[in-house]
């Protein structure tokens, strides 16, 4: 899959040189939050919508909220803080060090402070089990070769695996959602050209039993393929593309065999080989599609651990950015997703990436939050778990709408400006807008 952003956790030369300034800073440049319209919310519409589970969050990559200027720090930590959301973060790599060097010596600073972080602005933790130390993968102890940071154990150490999970589980108790792996990363097996899900449900299967071990009410969830396309037959196809079959099939294995889970992980991207197709907003079908095919086949939550709206080097204009990831989520809200997790897209330079989520807190007057983190921060006030949607008539049909009892979003998806009627009312919806409405 042709996913931009993604950094597993350097060059052996950076993690030398920069040593803890891996887990270091978030950069961007500002971007206006005008083009997210939103009211005021009455103390009957917080009390309607109220949660102890929000759904959506962001995943914490190399670069993020912890290195910076002491002013930028508090102003992106107060803002991510004003609206509960999921927080990801990886045992090893996206910004920290490897946390068991050699067996049973143990480094867990950088991974203490993330927790640390997620826990200052009030996030739900998530650990993601991934990645796995050298000498797990055939190095030596006591070495670090980022390089093969995508290796998976060998067989021989699928237990190892399994009891340093149980080690960050005890070290972080407050921690209850564990996610095993990356993207089934160093499990293809080319020789037979698929998927090695047995291999990856053998470990999986070992760490959910070490966790079960040090708490029963941890929850443990895999196996986190890639939805990528194939230029092959699928079972599961729509205007949108394809899922390869491959994948499919390391799934329904994985349901098949494993030996417990409270949930079921996957991750994806709209854009399929042939581009966004039909169009940016029927490309984001697939999302729910995907979700339709798994509930044929189980009954556990699905999580989406990363999900990508945009392609790479899109040139977007930011209402249309913000209009297309407003229509994902939508699509997540509608199908019923237990966690979406935005990939939290920071780069080392002073510039925002496109679909940052904050401004560079090393920069004078930065650490500022993008209308992109308000968006995901409303959808996850606004759509926590168990929140009932219900029918609101829109039009015209370039106009989407989603509601729940107390508040409807509402996506204009065309770049010209619409006089759309949404619940029996007139609205003037400017080019891309993106505008939250309360009800009654």
């Amino acid at each position: 899959m042709r996913v931009r952003f993604r950094r597993w956790a350097g060059t052996a030369a950076g993690a030398t040189l920069m040593g803890l300034i891996l887990i270091a800073c978030t950069l961007g440049n500002g971007t206006s939050s005008r083009a997210v319209s939103t009211t005021e919310v009455t103390a009957t519409e917080a009390a309607a919508t109220a949660s102890t589970w929000p759904v959506f969050g962001f995943t914490h990559t190399q670069y993020t909220v912890d290195y910076g200027r002491q002013p930028a720090l508090r102003t992106v930590r107060n803002a991510i803080a004003e609206k509960r959301v999921l927080q990801n973060q990886h045992i090893m790599g996206f910004g920290a060090l490897n946390p068991e060097p050699s067996p049973g010596k143990y480094d867990f600073a950088s991974l203490d402070d993330r927790i640390e972080l997620i826990r200052k602005t009030r996030g739900i933790p998530v650990i993601t089990l991934c990645c796995a130390p050298d000498w797990m993968k055939g190095g030596s102890p006591g070495e670090t070769d980022w390089n093969r940071i995508e290796a998976a154990p060998l067989p021989g150490h699928y237990q190892d695996f399994a009891d340093l999970a149980a080690k960050v589980a005890r070290r972080y108790p407050d921690v209850t959602h564990f996610i095993v792996w990356n993207e089934l990363k160093g499990f293809f097996d080319e020789d037979k050209h698929r998927w090695n899900y047995e291999g990856y449900t053998d470990m999986y299967n070992r760490v959910y039993k070490a966790l079960k071990d040090v708490n029963p009410k941890i929850e443990v969830g895999g196996p986190y393929p890639a939805l990528g396309g194939f230029d092959a037959p699928s079972e599961l196809h729509g205007d949108w593309g394809n899922v390869d079959q491959r994948v499919l099939d390391a799934l329904r294995y994985w349901i098949r065999h494993n030996k417990g889970a409270d949930f079921i992980v996957v991750d994806g991207t709209s854009e399929s080989d042939k581009g966004l197709v039909p169009d940016e907003f029927g490309a984001l079908k697939k999302f729910s599609a995907v979700n339709g095919w798994l509930r044929r086949h189980t009954d556990l939550p699905i999580w989406w651990a990363e999900w990508y709206a945009e392609p790479a080097d899109s040139g977007w204009p930011e209402n249309k950015r913000l209009a297309v990831h407003a229509a994902a989520m939508m699509e997540f809200a509608r199908s019923r997703t237990a966690a979406a997790l935005y990939w939290s897209r920071q780069e080392e330079g002073e510039e925002c990436p496109e679909g940052c989520l904050w401004t560079s807190p090393r920069a004078g007057g930065g650490g500022k939050p993008t209308a992109l983190l308000r968006l995901l921060q409303e959808f996850a006030r606004s759509f926590p778990q168990g929140t009932k949607t219900v029918p609101v008539d829109v039009a015209p049909s370039s106009v989407l709408a989603l509601a729940q009892q107390a508040r409807i979003v509402v996506v204009n998806t065309q770049d010209k400006a619409v006089k759309a009627t949404v619940d029996g009312k007139e609205v003037d919806l400017s080019p891309y807008e993106v505008r939250w409405i309360s009800r009654g």
